[in-house]
């Protein structure tokens, strides 16, 4: 392991430091808890066949005011990621973000 090591970097007590962290590395990876769960398999995601079925819609905000606008609202198709971007007002309500969309 020392060699490794000495191939790029080297100073004054290389090999007692490499041989001590080594020694310690195995010590500590023996006793570490594991915190985490086993991964589970995955599964695939469904591939998506007509334009327009599944979309992601999100809003940019804080936006400087222009002609009385300050969001966009963004609809993208996770087909194609052809996206749509609609400029509107920070204070939307539902109603509204419905006939937008």
């Amino acid at each position: 392991m020392t060699e490794l090591v000495t191939r790029n970097y080297w100073w004054l007590g290389v090999t007692r430091n490499v041989e001590r962290y080594v020694d310690g590395y195995n010590l500590y990876q023996r006793m570490k808890n594991k915190t985490e769960l086993p991964a589970e398999k995955f599964m695939v995601n469904e591939v998506l066949e007509k334009l327009w079925t599944c979309l992601i819609v999100d809003f940019i905000t804080k936006l400087s005011l222009v002609a009385g606008k300050n969001a966009i609202l963004v609809v993208c198709n996770r087909l194609f990621k052809m996206t749509h971007f609609v400029a509107t007002t920070k204070k939307m309500l539902a109603e509204g973000l419905a006939r937008l969309f």
